[in-house]
């Protein structure tokens, strides 16, 4: 199963998906090497900041193992109702990477030989657009 990787820098993201087993076994707060996710990413190094699993529950840092854990949650992390003393069971998964983790999110901690912004997908302009409906 292909993990969904979300790259970012500089308020841009780069959405890559790979076959790769590299991340399994890294846990949330780890920093892995860019080349063992894609060939572009030669020399750069990123920080894994998230995960998430195949049934969108979150992965937590500080939480053993790949399996589920039941928290007690108040405000903050996993929790979207700001309720004065409200305390709601949530389900989390732990901080390891593991073959049921989906998505996994990343921050650039340092750069390779190509620029960020040569990585991203180049957006068509309005101009070509409209060219391309007249033709």
């Amino acid at each position: 199963m292909p993990f969904k990787i979300n790259i970012s820098h500089k308020g841009k993201t780069l959405k890559i998906e790979t076959e790769s087993e590299d991340v399994i076994g890294k846990a949330i707060g780890e920093i892995i090497k860019g080349q063992s996710i894609s060939a572009d990413l030669d020399g750069y190094e990123l920080q894994i900041t998230g995960t998430s699993d195949i049934s969108g529950f979150p992965g937590k840092q500080g939480l053993e193992g790949a399996g589920y854990h039941r928290k007690l949650l108040t405000r903050g992390f996993g929790m979207k109702d700001t309720t004065k003393g409200l305390r709601l069971r949530k389900t989390l998964r732990g901080q390891e990477i593991s073959l049921l983790t989906s998505q996994i999110n990343t921050i650039v901690i340092k750069e390779g030989k190509k620029k960020f912004e040569d990585l991203l997908p180049k957006k068509e302009t309005s101009e070509k657009k409209i060219e391309e409906k007249k033709e």
